[in-house]
């Protein structure tokens, strides 16, 4: 029973820190528009869903997924149900890769990254465009699925170290 009671604020916050990251991530939609650099601008949140429901899908629900997709609709001010349409595409996609993988490979995750981040955003932009008839500029979000297709090896470097330490305070 005193076992149950020993369980640090660490441990903790560290076990749920995917889930953090991508609430914050969501609830600020960072550009770099106030820094004067025009036209970049990287998703986050693709980059976290697709590493963590690739390698360790039990840190991120799907749940959990939806309603950061939610809130990143309120938060850009998009129709409600866009990106958690789009967040839960993406994990269903990498879902199915992590099924059929047999030897995962950080080279065929990050290229099979760029196919499902030009299928989301696609997807994202023929509703938005066609079906909502809102004015889409095509240009930011070519440079945003390349510089977030660019920082996927830094942030899977990251990830993996975090996942580590993850599965260390897990076992202790």
């Amino acid at each position: 029973m005193s076992s149950l009671n020993k369980v640090s604020f660490q441990k903790v916050f560290i076990s749920y820190l995917p889930l953090i990251f991508l609430f914050v991530s969501v609830l600020n939609d960072f550009d770099f528009n106030y820094l004067k650099i025009e036209n970049f601008s990287f998703n986050f949140a693709y980059i976290l869903i697709f590493y963590w429901t690739l390698r360790n899908p039990d840190r991120l629900g799907y749940l959990a997924i939806f309603f950061a997709g939610i809130i990143n609709d309120v938060v850009i001010s998009i129709p409600l149900g866009i990106s958690s349409l789009c967040y839960l595409l993406l994990c269903s996609v990498t879902a199915y890769m992590r099924n059929i993988t047999l030897n995962p490979n950080f080279v065929k995750d990050w290229f099979s990254f760029l196919f499902v981040i030009i299928l989301i955003n696609s997807v994202q932009v023929i509703i938005l465009d066609l079906i909502f008839l809102l004015d889409i500029n095509y240009m930011r979000y070519l440079t945003n699925t390349g510089f977030t297709f660019l920082f996927y090896p830094a942030f899977f470097v990251f990830f993996n170290s975090l996942s580590t330490k993850i599965s260390k305070y897990k076992n202790d």
